[in-house]
């Protein structure tokens, strides 16, 4: 009972987070879930849970998104995702604790290079970038630090970045969900675990749209790294521990 409390009152905070800079809820949570579940489950129960949070951003700011953006991520995304979630499930726990952490680990640098780069997409960007990203969001869950560079380059700002980058990533998850209901890695322990976990990151997201204007750009990337840090080392750590 106390982990459950501890896990819903972390993703409250979460939701928060992911809520202002459109990213961060998995990267927190994730290390928490597998600690608590293991890989195995930890990784379907997350994918229930960001396909909650995705559609409760996308409720918070629906006269915002751009569908012609999402159309064109979704589009390639979803049957790549599909292919990662397939690959993820064939790999032992252990693998995928430290394929993980040294993913959320090697994002640090990618996200500042793509900064720098300072180049501005078009649709046919998008519709690469989902393929590349759905294919890594099947295996590694988060990858927000990557297509959230993609949206913002693409021109989208505040609320429409926010709007855009969740409705994208809510077809991805679905899919993600989907194939693991396929193939037998979603029963309903899973399944109920999955629908807690995200109904705090729900509540979270709503509670942290009154921020969204009050971060500075330099505020969310140090926010961003120390995430990806802290969540890349505590898998490793629990990996070769």
């Amino acid at each position: 009972m106390a982990a459950y409390t501890f896990v819903l009152l972390a993703g409250f905070a979460a939701g928060c987070l992911s809520g202002v800079i459109g990213t961060g809820s998995s990267i927190l949570l994730l290390p928490l879930l597998v600690h608590a579940f293991g890989p195995k489950q930890a990784v379907p129960i997350m994918a229930i849970a960001a396909v909650m949070a995705n559609l409760s951003r996308v409720l918070a700011w629906w006269r915002e998104v751009d569908w012609k953006a999402v159309a064109a991520y979704a589009v390639t995304g979803v049957p790549a995702a599909a292919l990662g979630a397939r690959t993820l499930l064939a790999l032992p726990p252990h693998v995928i604790e430290i394929a993980l952490g040294i993913f959320f680990l090697a994002m640090v640098p990618v996200r500042h290079l793509l900064a720098r780069l300072q180049w501005k997409a078009q649709l046919w960007h998008l519709a690469v970038a989902g393929a590349f990203i759905g294919f890594l969001t099947g295996i590694v869950l988060s990858t927000g630090p990557l297509s959230v560079p993609v949206f913002l380059a693409y021109g989208l700002v505040t609320g429409a970045f926010l709007a855009t980058e969740a409705a994208s990533s809510l077809f991805i998850y679905l899919s993600k969900v989907v194939t693991f209901h396929e193939f037998g890695a979603l029963p309903a322990g899973v399944l109920l675990q999955g629908l807690i976990v995200g109904a705090s990151l729900m509540a979270g997201t709503f509670a942290g749209k009154a921020l969204v204007l009050r971060m500075s750009a330099a505020a969310h990337g140090h926010v961003l790294d120390g995430l990806l840090v802290c969540s890349g080392v505590a898998l490793l750590w629990t990996a070769l521990g």
